[in-house]
């Protein structure tokens, strides 16, 4: 399966998100997702197992519970095929940050405040 096939379901993303906090069991995770999309125990292990089957989780048993990580690997490509973009939204916001910074600037030399160019 293709990252962006399971990264394309909403389920699986929420998920990953859960994730990113740091490892979580199993029943926690299930808990979770049952309570945000309303669906059924073996239909969130088939989401945690699509995940732990295509590299983007990682599970270890810990006495009886089972707890489960991101795997950053997969995720490693998928910013590396999206690099390929990253020109179409990077510039935009430089220009935007610059043109944030002008109006900060201009409003403190309303205000009597210093100008940043000049040396205290």
């Amino acid at each position: 399966m293709h990252a962006f096939d399971v990264l394309g379901d909403p389920v699986r993303r929420r998920i990953l998100e859960l994730l990113a906090d740091g490892e979580q069991t199993a029943g926690g995770l299930t808990a979770a997702v049952q309570e945000e999309f309303g669906i059924s125990q073996p239909a969130v292990s088939q989401h945690l197992k699509v995940l732990r089957d295509n590299g983007f989780a990682t599970v270890r048993p810990e006495g009886t519970r089972r707890l489960y990580a991101v795997d950053p690997r997969p995720l490693r490509q998928v910013d590396a095929w999206l690099d390929h973009f990253r020109r179409f939204w990077t510039p935009p916001l430089e220009a935007l940050a610059t043109e944030l910074a002008r109006g900060r600037r201009e409003r403190r030399l309303r205000e009597g405040g210093p100008d940043e160019r000049r040396a205290p």
